[in-house]
């Protein structure tokens, strides 16, 4: 830690950070290195998520008592992930470039501004399996090359229609196994050092408490009223990534 200054600007971002994915379910990785970004490089504030998101995906994931059925289904996906990541890490040696960024974020307010004029996505009982599996190719590369794990896994899981609670328990399960796929991603890069021990427990902290308070908020709101956030908090994420990768 340099100084008090950065301890802070780490503690805010992370209470942020934590709020919003108590809330609807995601955005702590895409927050958090969105803010983080002013004061260090990508890489470093992409090592620095690991352990926070990490502890509150397993919690989100484990949360609700349906993990087992949700790993029977979501198998597919969880497993294109892996793959997904390693062949990132054999192909994309520059990763987390800025038009990589820019573009994911123009893919996230497309997806968010079609759900908000409400046109529907469905994924059909028997193309669950393989287009899973894509989806989750698809993702651990665009993770290796942005640091994200929002697309294309988060439009899937929506096209399955769980109820709230069960779709923000999926999006748990699919951002674990993503950052811990992340995580030796970086690690395998140099990337993780005990130089790190310090910031990491800051925003462990502060992520535990905003993604309480997130999660109040989220029991006390209507579906509809879930939805409409959940899909502006797309949308935000999305306008987020690309004024990033612009810049």
């Amino acid at each position: 830690m340099d100084s008090w200054s950065m301890a802070a600007e780490i503690a805010g971002a992370f209470l942020l950070a934590g709020f919003v994915k108590g809330l609807i379910g995601l955005g702590l990785p895409t927050v958090a290195i969105g803010l983080l970004v002013l004061a260090m490089s990508p890489a470093q504030a992409a090592a620095i998520i690991v352990v926070p998101s990490l502890v509150t995906n397993v919690w989100q994931a484990a949360a609700g008592g349906a993990l087992l059925p949700l790993v029977r289904r979501l198998w597919p996906l969880l497993a294109g992930i892996c793959v997904g990541t390693v062949a990132g890490v054999l192909l994309l040696p520059g990763a987390m470039s800025n038009e990589a960024i820019l573009w994911l974020g123009i893919a996230l307010v497309a997806y968010a501004m079609l759900g908000l004029f409400r046109v529907q996505f469905s994924v059909p009982k028997h193309g669950e399996v393989w287009l899973g599996a894509l989806v989750g190719l698809a993702t651990g590369v665009i993770t290796v090359a942005t640091g994200v794990f929002s697309l294309p896994a988060v439009p899937f899981i929506q096209a399955l229609h769980l109820d709230r609670d069960r779709l923000v328990q999926a999006l748990g399960l699919s951002f674990t196994v993503s950052t811990i796929m992340l995580a030796a991603a970086l690690s395998h890069a140099g990337g993780i050092g005990w130089s790190l021990a310090v910031p990491a427990l800051i925003a462990l902290a502060c992520s535990i408490v905003g993604m309480l308070l997130g999660q109040v908020v989220r029991g006390k709101v209507a579906p509809e009223t879930f939805r409409l956030a959940f899909l502006l908090g797309l949308l935000a994420l999305g306008l987020h990534l690309a004024v990033r990768g612009l810049l």
